[in-house]
């Protein structure tokens, strides 16, 4: 008898947010290419999201009343999720003592809140379904700290601490909850970072590179695979070494 892939998601309904481009884009394109159902939510959509989606959502994270439309809606379209990764994130850098509140409201209310407003909507379709895995991107500057970026780090560390206490919470339901905390990878936001941002960041890994969104996008795959069916509440890092 042929045993199923353990990486083949037949059957089963991926929410991914920040899904438009990068990291998310690229666990669009990977759970898609596993036969997933993929719902990609972002604030503007792009063709590349619309063509590997089953279903392609605007949302604002950070708006609760939204998430909870979207998620109401989603569920009566019979796309309850087996998976989310929670990915949508934004960065307003800059040294903390000249740093407006609306930066650092910005990326609390879109890199922490938005994965709470999302979990908090859909763990209970998931307990209906006894089953389920959350993957939230964190980062290794939410285990290290980064100069200039004190509500991205911030925002990335509560990320942590949601993942292992919802870890805890949805355990008794067959929900497995985990975090991967990514280096820097070549996404658009990377892009804009100064050279020599970029190139310390290369000298810090051990491999000699920083991570593609793919690498992240393999790592999300096998958390939310029966391959870590007895993993929960862990942060893997994805960064070549770089945190070391």
């Amino acid at each position: 008898m042929k045993t199923r892939d353990p990486l083949d998601f037949t059957g089963r309904v991926v929410w991914i947010t920040g899904a438009a481009r990068g990291i998310g884009l690229a666990c669009a394109e990977a759970f898609s290419q596993r036969n997933a159902q993929v719902v990609g939510m972002d604030l503007q959509l792009t063709d590349a999201l619309k063509l590997c989606a089953t279903r392609a959502l605007e949302l604002d994270v950070a708006n609760p009343v939204a998430v909870a439309e979207a998620a109401a809606l989603l569920a009566e379209s019979s796309l309850a999720p087996d998976v989310i990764v929670n990915n949508a994130g934004i960065t307003r850098d800059g040294v903390h003592w000249k740093m407006p509140e609306a930066d650092w409201s910005a990326v609390l209310d879109v890199n922490l809140s938005g994965a709470f407003h999302l979990m908090r909507e859909a763990t209970p379709l998931m307990r209906s379904l006894g089953r389920g895995s959350i993957v939230n991107i964190t980062s290794i500057n939410g285990e290290r700290g980064k100069f200039g970026q004190a509500n991205y780090s911030a925002a990335k560390a509560g990320l942590i601490g949601l993942t292992k206490a919802v870890a805890r919470e949805c355990g008794r339901f067959g929900i497995r909850v985990n975090a991967v905390a990514p280096g820097m990878v070549a996404t658009e936001m990377a892009k804009q970072l100064p050279d020599q941002v970029a190139q310390k960041a290369i000298e810090e890994t051990l491999l000699g590179r920083i991570a593609q969104p793919v690498d992240v996008a393999n790592c999300v795959l096998f958390l939310a695979s029966p391959l870590a069916a007895h993993i929960t509440g862990q942060v893997i890092r994805v960064d070549g070494g770089q945190y070391l």
